[in-house]
């Protein structure tokens, strides 16, 4: 098993890219507020070669988070093939002392197992 970490960000950030020749199976997914305020997310599965589109690829839409609140993602299991991505965009801009620009309060993990 496997895990990636990232800090959201306002624009589409791919979290998790499956490479050539792989298949990965999706145990979790975990997005924690790190911050004071409320937060919000989307997370995208898109398909190899496809983009990120809010009618076709997203399966989570606005989810708020409280501040110090984690939510987890593990009743279904999912497969990636090669190029196949996992994305989030969230806001707001942190405003945490010493954010970076861009940077918003809420970071993910997800876990996998090559299959």
């Amino acid at each position: 098993m496997a895990i990636v970490n990232q800090q959201l960000t306002l624009t589409a950030l791919d979290a998790l890219t499956v490479p050539a020749n792989k298949s990965y199976a999706i145990t979790n997914i975990l997005v924690c507020n790190n911050g004071t305020a409320t937060a919000s997310f989307d997370l995208h599965l898109i398909p190899q070669g496809g983009s990120l589109s809010n009618e076709v690829t997203r399966v989570i839409n606005n989810l708020e988070l409280p501040a110090g609140e984690t939510f987890t993602f593990d009743s279904e299991k999912i497969v990636l093939d090669t190029g196949d991505k996992i994305s989030f965009v969230s806001e707001p801009q942190s405003t945490e002392p010493g954010a970076v620009i861009g940077n918003t309060c809420l970071a993910a993990t997800v876990s996998y197992l090559e299959v």
